[in-house]
């Protein structure tokens, strides 16, 4: 009987849940005959049984561990049943130990069981509490390493590999220890833009609200018209992870998609294209073809990249591996020293200047490119920018020399010091600040780096002026409307806008409009209007991706060139990169528009602003 138990395992209940386990084996004679001496000399309440097939019971009553003769440390799982003379405290420990119980037992009851009198000390160990931290404590521990094994679930850096990261390096305004350039009054007359009866004047404004609980909205008002609108959350490093530098893992090459999956340490693997890997020829077995990704990226290996979109519903972050870090009047291409270029937005003179400029201040280890914001900049804030990006770059590059991947290298700061470093100038009239604290930081930035336009940022105290700020400039209203699948037209059309999973519609109708002369020339009219406040539709609602617009039928093909030029004159006004096609034979057109993030509609139904209250 014995040697039949002995062959057999059965399966028993864990009794913290974990599922069913194999009950251990019965020991040889001789282990047997000492467990039970442990157990009749641990004073547990065990009541040992005859042979193989009896039931033995055990009282045990409360939680803690060995209080007294009558109550147990365990709390019992109902009565247990096994072959072979087996202890019983080895069996009331089969829930906590799945992998050869009596081991765990001698390792936990007391330190020291296995030395001289060790058969004393683990009796002492059993009266003490000693089976329950040997048992259940050493497993449950076992248990949360599963859980949070391969550095998953430690939180921070998307939630995986945050424990023991190091601190990333953040994007600064200027460099420690050096004060901002001190300019002629010449020069910030120069740069500080129009003004009127000593108020600022410009294009554009700004408006910044601050939320309670560290939402950001960021309007941008064209008159007092709402032309774009953001919406920034406190930095989780999940989702808004745009412009950060990582040290990736690669997970898998998919020769087949000419891509590859990178581990970032997000909730998702972010993509990595082929075309936005950097490689050098050198390194490269085979030479003079054109290199597949497989042959440029292996699985495991460790590379450097950052991020170029942000993860959008169920699809992943995508990277490059060109690195770039933006400052206020240059894009510093580290690694990339013939990258040399100067926005074609400057004209010629400026241009000429600017070059000039860079051949002294250029790194001959990197590749710089000059910014719109850099027009009229002294040649000594230039040269200031590129060392401020280059100390930057050498603190990124030694942090990822001493890190692990997955690790964060490189944060941008929040976005709305984001948005200023890229959108202001002496276009715009103002920027009005309701926060007390970003409004400090944002001024502080911008007299460390464009002290002549520092005056412009203005506090807006909403309790003195009685209102709020965005309600002062309309700001709350228009966003509702921009959330409307319907726009009406100046002149009575319409524009019904439809979102779906692969493309945005967007469909144009005459609506109340019944001109004046023919149908040609109020279809004309009505389509015109339709294009400019598409265009600014675009641009509010942040839509990206595909788009197809069905206007109007138009006879004549003069009206729908012009048209389509009207289309893309007002579409130069938006910055994000857009792609327009000719009419086509069904009257439709078909453009994309580069998607970086999320589009207003998202932004504002997860729970901020009017869309969401």
């Amino acid at each position: 009987m014995a040697e039949e138990a002995a062959g057999r395992e059965t399966a028993a209940p864990d009794d913290r849940g974990s599922g069913p386990h194999l009950v251990p084996k019965v020991p040889p004679p001789g282990q047997r005959e000492s467990g039970e001496q442990a157990s009749s000399g641990s004073g547990d309440g065990t009541k040992k049984s005859g042979s193989g097939g009896r039931r033995r019971r055990r009282r045990r009553s409360g939680t803690g561990g060995g209080q007294g003769s009558g109550a147990s440390a365990e709390s019992s799982s109902g009565d247990q049943r096994q072959s072979g003379g087996q202890q019983g405290g080895q069996r009331q420990r089969q829930g906590a130990d799945q992998q050869g119980g009596e081991r765990q037992r001698q390792g936990g009851d007391q330190q020291g069981s296995r030395g001289s009198g060790g058969q004393q000390q683990r009796q002492g160990g059993d009266q003490q509490g000693g089976e329950r931290q040997g048992g259940e404590g050493s497993s449950s521990g076992r248990r949360r390493r599963r859980r949070g094994g391969r550095g998953r679930g430690g939180g921070g850096g998307g939630g995986r590999g945050g424990q023991g990261q190091p601190t990333p390096v953040e994007a600064t305004a200027q460099i420690d220890g050096v004060d901002p350039i001190e300019l002629d009054e010449e020069s910030l007359a120069r740069r500080r833009g129009r003004s009127r009866k000593g108020r600022p004047v410009g294009r554009y404004l700004m408006c910044v609200h601050g939320h309670s609980d560290g939402l950001t909205e960021i309007s941008v008002l064209e008159g007092r018209n709402l032309i774009e609108h953001y919406v920034s959350r406190p930095s989780d490093n999940v989702s808004e992870i745009h412009g950060n530098i990582y040290l990736g893992r690669v997970q898998n090459v998919l020769p087949g998609m000419e891509a590859a999956f990178v581990d970032i340490g997000t909730p998702k693997n972010a993509v990595l294209y082929r075309g936005d890997v950097t490689y050098d020829a050198d390194d490269l077995d085979k030479k003079g073809e054109k290199p597949r990704i497989e042959d440029m990226l292996k699985a495991k290996q460790n590379i450097l990249c950052q991020v170029t979109k942000n993860p959008i519903a169920h699809k992943g972050a995508r990277l490059t591996t060109e690195v770039s870090l933006p400052g206020r009047f240059v894009v510093l291409v580290p690694g990339q020293p013939d990258t040399f270029g100067i926005s074609k937005r400057l004209n010629d003179g400026e241009r000429k200047r600017l070059r000039s400029i860079l051949e002294r201040v250029k790194p001959k280890e990197h590749g710089l490119i000059v910014r719109t914001a850099a027009e009229d900049v002294t040649a000594e804030e230039i040269e200031r920018d590129v060392r401020r990006l280059g100390e930057q770059w050498r603190q990124v590059d030694a942090l990822a020399a001493s890190s692990k991947a997955p690790a964060l290298l490189y944060t941008e700061p929040d976005m709305a010091v984001r948005v200023i470093r890229e959108e202001f100038n002496k276009d715009y009239r103002g920027i009005i600040i309701d926060d007390r604290d970003l409004y400090e930081q944002v001024a502080s930035y911008m007299k460390a780096v464009t002290p002549a336009l520092a005056e412009r940022i203005e506090y807006y105290d909403a309790d003195a002026e009685g209102l709020p700020l965005f309600e002062r400039h309309h700001v709350h209203e228009q966003v509702m409307k921009a959330l409307d699948r319907k726009v009406w037209l100046p002149s009575g059309g319409s524009l019904i806008i439809e979102h779906t999973e692969a493309l945005t519609v967007i469909d144009v109708n005459t609506g109340k409009n019944v001109g004046k002369s023919s149908l040609e020339e109020t279809v004309f009219r009505n389509n015109l209007e339709a294009a400019e406040e598409i265009a600014k539709q675009l641009r509010l609602r942040d839509i990206g991706g595909i788009i197809v617009i069905d206007y109007v039928d138009m006879e004549e093909a003069k009206h729908r060139k012009e048209l389509v030029r009207v289309f893309r004159e007002a579409l130069a006004r938006d910055k994000t990169r857009t792609q327009v096609y000719d009419v086509s034979d069904l009257g439709l057109v078909e453009m994309t528009r580069k998607r970086i993030g999320e589009g207003l509609l998202e932004s504002m139904s997860r729970g901020t602003g009017p869309a969401s209250q």
